[in-house]
């Protein structure tokens, strides 16, 4: 039996859970609270959910690099342009690179502040998590449009 069924599954599941919970928490949430809390309550609010969302995203992240990584290897059988791998790879290790930098930079910061209640630090490091994020999400759609139409074209 070959695992390519398996991988493909945790390679998608890791893609939905990372770019659909980055594209909920950006572009509906972000704005819902910014409407309708105030700045201490936002950056409480938003520092819990990060508290529960990046964890899912390690592990998310895990499943795509080892599940990409072993469908990699497998891809001379030119199911796939090499073009539209190379570009997939190097973007999901370029959005794991910018995970990292918001995990270990700017999170971290946002904490201390939000804990110390220094909502102007808090709403900096916020603003910093936000352009990452978006950054990452736009870097998530394109490889999922590079992907759809590598495989169309392969």
């Amino acid at each position: 039996m070959s695992l390519t069924p398996v991988w493909h599954l945790l390679h998608l599941a890791g893609v939905v859970v990372w770019v659909g919970g980055m594209h909920f928490a950006h572009m509906c949430l972000r704005p819902a609270a910014a409407e309708l809390l105030e700045p201490p309550a936002r950056l409480r609010l938003l520092r819990r959910i990060f508290d529960r969302f990046l964890p899912w995203v390690a592990v998310a992240i895990g499943a795509v690099l080892a599940s990409g990584g072993a469908m990699f290897s497998r891809a001379l059988d030119g199911t796939t342009p090499h073009a539209a791998l190379s570009v997939m790879a190097f973007a999901g290790l370029a959005m794991t690179v910018v995970f990292l930098r918001i995990r270990f930079a700017p999170y971290p910061a946002l904490c201390r502040a939000v804990d110390a209640e220094d909502w102007k630090l808090a709403g900096v490091r916020m603003a910093t998590i936000r352009q990452l994020v978006l950054l990452n999400l736009m870097v998530g759609w394109f490889t999922i449009i590079v992907a759809t139409v590598g495989r169309l074209a392969g």
